[in-house]
């Protein structure tokens, strides 16, 4: 049986939606594949002005030229994030204080904490962990033949491992997908009442629990070289984060670990079975090489189906972008899926090509703000793809996998399968 993941989308299509594109209102058939929209869009309006004032942003230079200029674009959602989410909401406080909606110096004295804790030694302590999980998942689909792709495999991993980090008991873990789901969903460009409420008691119903994991954890630290928490608590060099950047900071910790990671292992297995030939290469290579790196391989899976496809900056003055005029003050989407495929960077850029070389895809952002915990998510797919594969390399999808439903994280809910 032949499974559709991609819905095929007409160019007189694409360009009807590139030629009215707006983030507030898009169409079912752009959340189920947005590329041939962004195509149509480099290729005619790569600088957007949307209906709101606002700009889409869809070349990779435009993009890294934006990142570069942390002077002229600011992370900081202060001005765009009080009227979407109003004066003392629980939304507003932690998405402008989290890291990533952040510029220094909070930004500086938050990443400077986080990355003694995510250095390249911890990281790969952290391997033989992270083994015996998916090995633990993998013997329990074994045993039912099957399962989901997302909710048996790939949300559990960084579920675990952003628990491990955090020191959360494992009896605690339940209510942490749900938080981080409800929390980034109420990112997406346009809001329903139902996400608002949502997004706002998953905030203020995991700062509750943090507060008490905190109180905690202040009587009984754990080693900062491996409890990110008591890193956090304790500070660094006479640094400490007060109360409020604590507590949002390691809910941006668990949110920032746990979608994008979910979405990159689920978003490979799935893109496996629609590339038939690049599966059947990266299964010889598994086949010759025991402990193959699949850092390029995980690299193009990012790149071709970017789990994170938006940010945000805002223009501190008038600055040029790919030939346009942006005023200060103006608020600037950065289309990361599209610059992922742009063919001025890459080569066929709509082949899921596993030996791409020179991959400068733009997944994880770039400059100050590239993701911190690049590495761990790295090495977290690396792990699950390749036990995934070597295990139930006959694996196939029995439905249609449902997509996530949103324009900024792209991923899917739901993907099941059978072993053989």
């Amino acid at each position: 049986m032949s499974i559709v993941v991609t819905p095929a989308m007409t160019p007189e299509r694409a360009g009807e939606i590139a030629a009215g594109f707006d983030l507030r209102a898009l169409p079912a058939d752009f959340y189920a594949n947005p590329y041939p929209v962004y195509r149509v869009l480099r290729e005619t309006e790569p600088v957007r002005r949307m209906p709101d004032g606002s700009f889409f942003l869809a070349r990779h230079a435009d993009l890294v030229a934006v990142y570069r200029d942390a002077q002229a674009f600011s992370s900081d959602k202060q001005v765009e994030f009080t009227p979407k989410y109003g004066a003392g909401a629980p939304l507003l406080e932690h998405h402008t204080t989290s890291l990533v909606f952040n510029d220094p110096p909070l930004h500086t004295r938050v990443r400077k904490l986080l990355m003694g804790a995510m250095a390249r030694r911890a990281i790969a302590g952290m391997e033989p962990a992270l083994v015996a999980l998916v090995d633990r998942l993998l013997d329990a689909i074994e045993l039912r033949g099957g399962g989901d792709l997302v909710e048996d495999f790939a949300c559990a991993i960084p579920v675990e491992v952003i628990g491990n980090l955090l020191d959360i008991p494992h009896a605690d873990r339940g209510p942490l997908r749900g938080w981080s789901l409800a929390i980034l969903g109420a990112l997406e460009p346009k809001l329903t009442l139902q996400q608002e409420e949502l997004g706002n008691r998953s905030v203020s119903e995991f700062t509750a629990y943090l507060r008490q994991l905190v109180a905690q954890r202040r009587g009984r630290p754990g080693d900062p070289e491996h409890d990110v928490l008591t890193r956090l608590i304790q500070g660094e060099a006479g640094e400490q984060l007060g109360e409020s950047e604590l507590l949002q900071n390691c809910v941006f910790i668990l949110n920032a670990g746990h979608e994008t990671t979910t979405n990159l292992i689920g978003n490979a297995l799935v893109a496996l079975q629609e590339w038939p030939d690049a599966k059947a290469a990266l299964l010889h290579k598994l086949a010759q090489e025991p402990r193959a790196d699949l850092s390029a391989e995980v690299d193009e899976f990012l790149r071709f189906e970017s789990s994170n496809q938006l940010g945000n900056r805002r223009a501190t003055r008038a600055v040029t972008v790919g030939g346009v005029d942006l005023p200060e003050g103006a608020l600037v989407t950065l289309g990361i899926g599209a610059a992922n495929r742009d063919p001025a960077q890459f080569t066929d850029p709509d082949q899921l090509d596993l030996a791409r070389a020179d991959n400068r895809h733009l997944a994880f952002g770039f400059g100050i703000h590239q993701c911190a915990g690049l590495s761990l998510a790295r090495l977290e797919a690396q792990i699950a793809i390749a036990g995934f594969l070597r295990r139930f390399p006959g694996y196939r999808l029995t439905a249609s996998p449902t997509r996530g439903g949103r324009a900024r994280f792209r991923g899917f809910l739901q993907a099941p399968f059978s072993v053989a």
